[in-house]
C-alpha cells in the first residue's frame, strides 16, 4: 500500500524501476494473447466475436448491433437527473472543443505560389467505450462530442455487453445524444479488431478512439501497425494519476484524488510526490480511512500495491520526477500552483490547486479525459476535435510562380540525382531562359 520511497536515497536504476508502469512487465505474454484475438476476428468475423463475448463476458449474443427498440428502452431507464447531467457535459464540451476546431489556411508563399491547408473530417471513426465493471458513460460524450463537431460521416461505437445481453442504458442514451446510431455489443481486443478490419456486422473504420485496459491498448497499437488495419488515437490504457503536494496540501483531498484513480482497475497506478513528511503520513492514514468506504475497495487496494509515495525536498525536484514519469493526470496541490505550470513539460492533463480534483476533468470541466498513459504524454496530447480531422495541403502555381523557383528545383534535383523531378518543371518552361 503506497510504498514509501525517499528519492535521494535510492540509485538511478531504482528510480527508473519505480517510474516504470507495472503492466509493462507482462508485455510479451500479453502481446501473444492479443495477437491471437486479432487474427481470430480477422479470420472468422462475427462468429469469433460471439464466441469471445461468451468466453470473456459470459453472454450469448445473437445480434451484435443495438436495435432501435433497445435505444427506446434505454431512454426509459435513464433518470431525469442523469439525462440532465449528460446534457450539461455536452454543453461544457461544446464550449471548449468548438473553439479548438482547426480551420483552413491560405498563404501566398511568394508571388504566383499559393499554398493551402484544407480540413476534412475522417470518414469512418470507431469509438471504444469500456463497459465491464465500470461503464464509462462519460467517455461516450468525450469521444462523441468532438466527433460530432468534426462532422465525421460514419461513427461506430463498440461497448461490452451487460450480463443481460444489452448495452448499459446510459451509454446508449449518451450515444444517441451525440448522434451515434451504430452501436455494437462487443468489447475488449476483439472489438478493436472488428472495427479495424470489419466483420459481417461491424463496419471497418479508418481510426479508432477510446480508452481501455491493457488488452485494448495493445490491440489498438497492433492494428495501427498494419496497413490493412486502422490507426488509433493514442495509447490510452490503464488510468494513472500523480499528485505533487507540499506542506500546505490537504491530506484528505490528496487521498481522495489517489483513490479516484485507484478504483479504475488492478493495472492502474497512483503516485504521490510530497515535500512534507507530516503531510505524507497523514495522507497514508487518510487513504486507509477512505478506502474502507469504497464499493471497489479490493480493486483500489490492488492498485495501491503497485503505487508509491515519493519523498523529496522541493517542489521543483518533484516536477523533474513528474516530467520523467509523464503522468496521464498531474495534480499540483502546492502553494501558488500556477507559478509552476510553465515547468510542466510532460503530462496529459494538469489540475492546479486544492479545488481542482481529477474527477472534474473526467466528467465536466470541458477538456477531455481520453489522455496518453504509460509515459506517452512525453510526445502525445489528450483528445481534441483535430484528432477527428485530417489536413490536406494544396498548392497552386502560376507559370510565373513556377518560373521563379525552377532554379531551386534544378539545383536540388541535381544534388539528389533525381532528374525526372526537374524534367516535370522543364517540360513546362522549356523555351523560357530567364530562370536558368
Amino acid at each position: 500500500m503506497l510504498k514509501k520511497i525517499v528519492w535521494k536515497n535510492i540509485s538511478k536504476t531504482e528510480q527508473v524501476k519505480i517510474l516504470k508502469r507495472p503492466i509493462q512487465a507482462n508485455d510479451i505474454a500479453l502481446r501473444a494473447k492479443v495477437q491471437n484475438i486479432i487474427e481470430a476476428v480477422r479470420t472468422s468475423g462475427d462468429e469469433t466475436l460471439k464466441n469471445l463475448t461468451q468466453q470473456y463476458d459470459g453472454v450469448a449474443i445473437n445480434c451484435l448491433q443495438v436495435e432501435a427498440d433497445e435505444f427506446a428502452s434505454a431512454r426509459n431507464q435513464v433518470s431525469n437527473l442523469g439525462y440532465k447531467a449528460m446534457l450539461k457535459v455536452i454543453e461544457q464540451l461544446n464550449a471548449f472543443h468548438s473553439k479548438r476546431t482547426p480551420g483552413d489556411i491560405r498563404v501566398e508563399t511568394s508571388p504566383g505560389i499559393v499554398c493551402e491547408t484544407q480540413i476534412r473530417p475522417i470518414e469512418r471513426v470507431g469509438l471504444y467505450i469500456p463497459g465491464g465493471s465500470a461503464p464509462l458513460v462519460s467517455t461516450v460524450l468525450m469521444l462523441g462530442v468532438p466527433a460530432q463537431i468534426a462532422n465525421c460521416p460514419v461513427r461506430v461505437l463498440c461497448s461490452p455487453p451487460t450480463k443481460e445481453g444489452g448495452v448499459n442504458p446510459y451509454i446508449l442514451v449518451a450515444a444517441e445524444l451525440c448522434g451515434i446510431s451504430k452501436v455494437y455489443k462487443v468489447g475488449g481486443a476483439q472489438a478493436i479488431a472488428a472495427m479495424a478490419y470489419g466483420t459481417e456486422s461491424i463496419p471497418k473504420v479508418d481510426k479508432i478512439f477510446g480508452p481501455g485496459n491493457s488488452f485494448v491498448t495493445l490491440a489498438k497499437m497492433l492494428v495501427a501497425q498494419d496497413v490493412m488495419g486502422a490507426v488509433c488515437d493514442l495509447p490510452a490504457g490503464p488510468s494513472e494519476v500523480m499528485v505533487i503536494a507540499d506542506h500546505g496540501a490537504n491530506p484528505e483531498f490528496i487521498a481522495a484524488d489517489l483513490l479516484s484513480q485507484a478504483e479504475h482497475g488492478n493495472d492502474s497506478q497512483v503516485m504521490l510526490i510530497c515535500t512534507d513528511a507530516e503531510i505524507a503520513d497523514k495522507t497514508r492514514q487518510a487513504v486507509m480511512r477512505q478506502i474502507n468506504n469504497l464499493s471497489r475497495r479490493s480493486i483500489a487496494m490492488a492498485t495501491l500495491n503497485n503505487s508509491y509515495l515519493i519523498s523529496v525536498d522541493t517542489v521543483r525536484e518533484a516536477i523533474v520526477i513528474a516530467n520523467e514519469y509523464a503522468p496521464e493526470h498531474l495534480i499540483i496541490q502546492v502553494a501558488k500552483a500556477r507559478s509552476y505550470l510553465a515547468e510542466i513539460k510532460c503530462a496529459g492533463s494538469v489540475f492546479l490547486g486544492n479545488w481542482s480534483p481529477e474527477s472534474a476533468g473526467d466528467y465536466v470541466s470541458g477538456t477531455n479525459h481520453v489522455l496518453p498513459t504509460y509515459g506517452f504524454a512525453k510526445s502525445l496530447s489528450g483528445l481534441s476535435v483535430g484528432d477527428f480531422m485530417k489536413l490536406i495541403t494544396v498548392q497552386e502555381l502560376t507559370k510565373e510562380g513556377l518560373n521563379s523557383v525552377a532554379w531551386v528545383i534544378k539545383e536540388l534535383t541535381e544534388v539528389e540525382g533525381l532528374d525526372a523531378h526537374y524534367n516535370a518543371v522543364d517540360v513546362r518552361l522549356r523555351g523560357e531562359n530567364n530562370y536558368v
